[in-house]
């Protein structure tokens, strides 16, 4: 429940739409649900303007569903990041509106209209390897309200390919780069454009790669002003971050 629904509530009980016992249920599960195995976190929309997220990896199939069985029961859109086919499959039985991305691995809900933003927050990749962090990183902006651009496929390797999109990513509020390999691409990008940056790497690269840590390096390590990084294959963390920039 965010700060308008409580306040439509307040007002229904002063002009008598509804009594006392009324409110006091629909305010019962305020601020958390203890559902035995987790403590949904009713008030986090309050706090800091998004409701909870999922993170499915690491639960089962039943706590995936039952915690969506929980959050459906509020009016808030559903995010759940790193979830399998099983768990989506769980959940469409009980929400025929779930929606499965399953390269970036993604359960989404949409339960209330937003407006999305006029600017707009380009995800950029630099290998068609990258693109479950990618796709993790959309979805995530997309459910949050967010217009997104992608641009996928444009790494170092063949620059020429990167300037022929300048325009579409000079043109972004805030810029998401994805890469793995060595990293590069967020430095590259860094030197050409005026905006905020989120580095993302990725645990794509041979063994030097050292599942992603060398690209991780790269990015902390760059030259480019105004480059900031995530966690390797953090799509969710940088698209959550760049929401927040996009709507300053």
């Amino acid at each position: 429940m965010n700060k308008e629904e409580i306040k439509k509530l307040l007002e229904s009980v002063k002009d008598n739409k509804i009594n006392i016992e009324e409110a006091l249920e629909k305010l019962e599960d305020l601020p958390f649900k203890d559902l035995g195995f987790a403590m949904i976190d009713n008030h986090r929309e309050l706090r800091v303007g998004y409701p909870e997220v999922i993170y499915c990896q690491g639960k089962t199939v039943e706590q995936v569903r039952d915690i969506v069985k929980f959050m459906l029961t509020k009016d808030n859109n559903i995010l759940g990041t790193r979830a399998t086919p099983e768990m989506y499959n769980a959940v469409k039985e009980i929400c025929e509106d779930a929606k499965y991305n399953k390269l970036g691995r993604t359960i989404t809900i949409q339960k209330k209209e937003q407006a999305i933003t006029e600017s707009y927050i380009a995800v950029i990749a630099a290998g068609t390897s990258d693109l479950p962090v990618v796709e993790e990183a959309v979805e995530t902006a997309k459910i949050l309200g967010n217009r997104v651009e992608k641009i996928t496929d444009v790494g170092v390797a063949g620059i020429h390919r990167l300037f022929s999109r300048l325009e579409v990513i000079r043109g972004a509020k805030v810029i998401i780069v994805i890469a793995g390999m060595e990293g590069a691409l967020a430095s590259v990008i860094g030197g050409l454009v005026n905006k905020p940056i989120i580095a993302v790497p990725t645990s794509v690269g041979y063994g030097a790669n050292f599942g992603g840590i060398a690209a991780l390096l790269s990015m902390l390590n760059s030259c480019a002003g105004g480059v900031s990084v995530v966690n390797i294959d953090n799509g969710f963390g940088a698209a959550y971050s760049a929401s927040i920039i996009n709507k300053l």
